[in-house]
């Protein structure tokens, strides 16, 4: 019997998220300050993030910091999915694109998906939700999505499952620049430094709030499973991951599971696999888990509307411990497997 034949007997599969640091096609120019990288640079960086995926066995990989959907579909081709099992549309190098005119991703990379799975539906999380706007610090009003996350229905085996995979604003320090991209602040004055970071703060929590509103809409009074991924760019326990989450909320609120997400690492059948070498990501010298996989209350078994359960949660991030010369990507990679109930 063959690995997919086994795969569709028990029902089970792979999922993972990984940040692809800036993948663009090669001769391309993705940030004014950047280099485009040559032909012997994107084959390297193709085969590189190719071989540490290829150990992730996955069925549907969400990525994050696309620039260009040809890329990406090379990248899939060589890990044995087709073409049309990419989803990134707004790095789009089709001329065609709506978004794009095949120009890839502008001015800020994209988020995406590679799916085995048939695909019920796809869409983008453009505009922020209008309850979830708040005014940003001498900017105004946050009403867009910097990076929209991407929302993919699938057929699992007969089920279909939501997954939605997201790129949050990141803590850096977001300072003020006129249209030419010149400084207009003080980047050593400490107090700026720290109306700066509020500045990225309000963003990321803005986003936050605005997926979680999405979320609860898909969730509420629903049977149909949901998974979140991607890179969060704060830990799981932070105000804004859990903001999209709201998993403390059903420790004084048992009803809240219907719409509450669940950190897959802390409701895997084997708890505590691998948790002493967990993280994703080394800011300033120390580890920490940035990059998120949450899944919905279908997926906890003890649940009476489980319709399935987390086996593992498996971190691939021995290439952190490389120079960051040699790294092809910058974040680890995070695995689920999940089975569903026969």
């Amino acid at each position: 019997m063959s690995n997919n034949d086994t795969a569709n007997t028990n029902k089970q599969f792979y999922i993972a998220t990984a940040n692809l640091l800036n993948f663009a096609n090669p001769n391309r120019i993705y940030y004014d300050n950047a280099p485009a990288y040559n032909d012997s640079e994107y084959d390297h960086k193709l085969r590189g993030i190719s071989d540490l995926l290829a150990k992730a066995h996955a069925d549907i990989i969400a990525v994050q910091e696309v620039w260009d959907s040809n890329a990406l579909e090379a990248l899939a081709v060589s890990l044995g999915f087709k073409p049309e099992h990419v989803v990134i549309p707004l790095a789009s190098n089709d001329n065609a694109s709506p978004y794009t005119q095949g120009k890839g991703a502008q001015k800020t990379p994209a988020v995406g998906f590679i799916s085995r799975f048939e695909q019920l539906e796809t869409s983008l999380l453009e505009q922020v939700e209008p309850k979830a706007v708040i005014d940003v610090p001498d900017i105004g009003p946050y009403q867009r999505f910097n990076r929209p996350p991407i929302v993919l229905r699938v057929n699992a085996y007969g089920q279909p499952i939501t997954i939605i995979t997201a790129h949050l604003k990141s803590k850096r320090a977001f300072f003020l620049r006129d249209d030419n991209g010149n400084l207009l602040e003080d980047m050593d004055d400490p107090n700026i430094r720290v109306r700066a970071k509020l500045r990225s703060l309000c963003m990321r929590a803005a986003e936050a709030a605005s997926i979680r509103m999405s979320i609860i809409e898909r969730l509420h009074h629903t049977r149909e499973p949901l998974i979140l991924l991607g890179d969060m760019n704060d830990v799981t326990g932070s105000v804004t991951t859990q903001l999209m989450t709201e998993t403390g909320e059903v420790n004084y609120d048992k009803s809240m599971r219907d719409v509450a997400l669940f950190d897959a690492a802390r409701i895997q059948a084997r708890y505590g696999w691998m948790k002493d070498v967990a993280y994703t990501h080394i800011y300033q010298g120390m580890p920490e888990v940035i990059d998120q996989l949450f899944v919905s209350e279908e997926f906890l078994p003890d649940s009476k509307f489980s319709l399935g359960q987390v086996e593992r949660v498996d971190y691939f991030n021995d290439h952190l411990k490389w120079d960051y010369a040699d790294r092809v990507i910058d974040h680890g990679i995070i695995r689920a497997k999940i089975k569903l109930n026969d």
